[in-house]
């Protein structure tokens, strides 16, 4: 990943203002660090099958980056979680103001989107990246994700339903990570279908166990506002802590008996991503 953090150093927003804090703002939490986990499933799955096109992959993991981070950044707003921290830091309109936070986000967002239009990819490749990246992040999925879950604070869902929420709101663009990943080195659709269902199924495994760290870590262990689910529809509000593990461990076993029927690139690719996140919460 040190290639991937040496490419994003190098390629921070840059935008020359009269402006005092814009183009500061714009890279502020992407250099907060964070696990970068979807741009990690995309590079891992690249570097597996066709490493000569890693170096033309990178702008794709930024673009995943980038979209992340403008999530995450509305997600703290005041008028969402109203989040002090995130990433061990200030959150942006804590560090700044609303405004710079909302607009950050926004140039974020499409600045994810420039940046694999601009990438040394194939066209047809690259419109297939766009169109991933849009379906998953968009309407119908990490947006109406959030939109379901502040519409719905303090007021209770089912199971099914909160499974719903999280699949949108964290899941589609986990799995969108690796479908791209796949795109980009041009696995069969059989393939990159395989690779996004396994992705839903990580993504939901990943919000189970950050509801667990958010229900018994301090906000010092996790790095970020910690202990403000219990208005949210998280798992552990709805199943409690030990039902929340058991559902962990059910889904940790699903995705161990999928990936055991990936060629050998894809588990060599894929492995240490399993063992640290598909084990951490014990």
């Amino acid at each position: 990943m040190q290639r991937f953090e040496a490419y994003l150093s190098r390629n921070l927003p840059k935008v020359s203002t009269f402006h005092p804090v814009y183009e500061e703002a714009l890279g502020a939490m992407l250099q907060a660090g964070g696990k970068r986990f979807r741009p990690m499933l995309l590079l891992g799955i690249v570097d597996a099958y066709e490493p000569m096109l890693y170096d033309s992959a990178l702008p794709v993991a930024l673009a995943l980056e980038m979209f992340h981070t403008y999530s995450l950044i509305h997600d703290d707003l005041p008028a969402m979680d109203n989040a002090d921290l995130r990433r061990g830091h200030q959150t942006l309109h804590k560090r700044f103001d609303e405004v710079t936070a909302i607009l950050a986000g926004d140039a974020l967002n499409s600045d994810a989107f420039l940046l694999i239009a601009q990438a040394p990819l194939r066209e047809d490749v690259k419109i297939e990246l766009i169109r991933l990246l849009a379906a998953n992040g968009g309407s119908a999925g990490m947006v109406l994700g959030q939109a379901i879950d502040c519409w719905f604070e303090n007021k209770p869902l089912t199971l099914d339903e909160v499974k719903i929420l999280h699949i949108n709101k964290t899941a589609k663009l986990i799995a969108a990570s690796l479908a791209m990943g796949a795109v980009i080195v041009r696995l069969e659709k059989a393939v990159q279908n395989r690779l996004y269902d396994f992705g839903i199924d990580l993504g939901l495994l990943f919000q189970i166990q950050d509801d667990i760290i958010d229900e018994t870590q301090s906000e010092e262990e996790a790095g970020k506002t910690t202990g403000n689910d219990g208005e949210k529809n998280s798992f552990v509000t709805l199943l409690g802590l030990e039902a929340s593990i058991a559902e962990a461990d059910a889904l940790a076993k699903t995705l161990q008996e999928q990936f055991e029927t990936f060629d050998t690139p894809l588990q060599k690719a894929l492995r240490p991503l399993m063992e640290t996140y598909l084990y951490r919460h014990h």
